[in-house]
């Protein structure tokens, strides 16, 4: 069984930094491309950040710079550290991969920018 489970989220004021984890089972993780993303209510999910098996990255222009994302295949885990972070950072964040034919995502974690 596939299972992503994300954590780290909360509450920070603008120009700070959280630091989220998502931890999988269930797949080879060291062969998985692994992805962040994010929604608010009323929007659509938007890609954050992407960790290739070779540990190649990609990032959206809005948080180029500022967040990066790593992993860790001895312990099968993604990471998502944000920094500088500013009150459009607001969402849930959710860590996704793909496999046999359909995209495996997690059940999110909250993270609220505000003072």
């Amino acid at each position: 069984q596939v299972r992503l489970v994300e954590s780290g989220g909360g509450l920070v004021q603008p120009g700070g930094s959280l630091r989220l984890s998502c931890v999988t089972s269930g797949i080879n993780f060291k062969i998985h491309t692994l992805h962040w993303h994010r929604q608010t209510p009323g929007k659509q999910r938007e890609l954050v950040a992407t960790i290739n098996s070779g540990g190649s990255t990609d990032y959206s222009a809005s948080v180029k710079g500022r967040f990066t994302v790593s992993r860790d295949n001895a312990r099968n885990t993604v990471f998502l550290q944000m920094n500088n972070l500013n009150t459009e950072d607001t969402a849930v964040y959710y860590c996704k991969t793909w496999w046999r034919d359909r995209d495996y995502w997690g059940r999110g974690t909250q993270v609220t920018v505000a003072s």
